[in-house]
């Protein structure tokens, strides 16, 4: 069974940036990450595969940046220019199976523990 773990996690003012980094146990097709903010259900925010290939939701696209270092087994996620509505535990996510469709988190393998985000004054 595949682990992630994530870090980077935390409090930061509305316009500022975070970094969230999660390593895998194992090499793994597809790596990203997800949000679910209170009251609401779960949404991708963005998925890398090993290719590089990225996908992005609407909603952070132009504020943040997907990245992965396959050597260490690692993606990241750089956010910048936070909002408040970007408040939400963050959780990683992975898919071995090289025919998954990108953004169809409820089809993915693996999942982590969660890393809470909060963006507020």
């Amino acid at each position: 069974q595949v682990q992630l773990v994530e870090s980077g996690g935390g409090l930061v003012q509305p316009g500022g940036s975070l970094r969230l980094s999660c390593a895998a146990s194992e090499s793994i097709f597809l790596m990203g990450w997800s949000r679910q903010a209170p009251g609401k259900e779960r949404e991708l925010v963005a998925d890398i595969t090993s290719g590089g290939t990225t996908i992005y939701a609407d909603s952070v696209k132009g504020r943040f940046t997907i990245s992965r270092d396959n050597a260490r087994n690692t993606v990241y996620l750089q956010m910048n220019s936070l909002k408040p509505e970007d408040t939400a535990v963050y959780y990683c996510n992975g898919a071995a199976d090289r025919t998954v469709v990108l953004g169809r988190d409820w089809e993915y393998d693996y999942w982590g523990q969660g890393t809470q985000v909060t963006v507020s004054s």
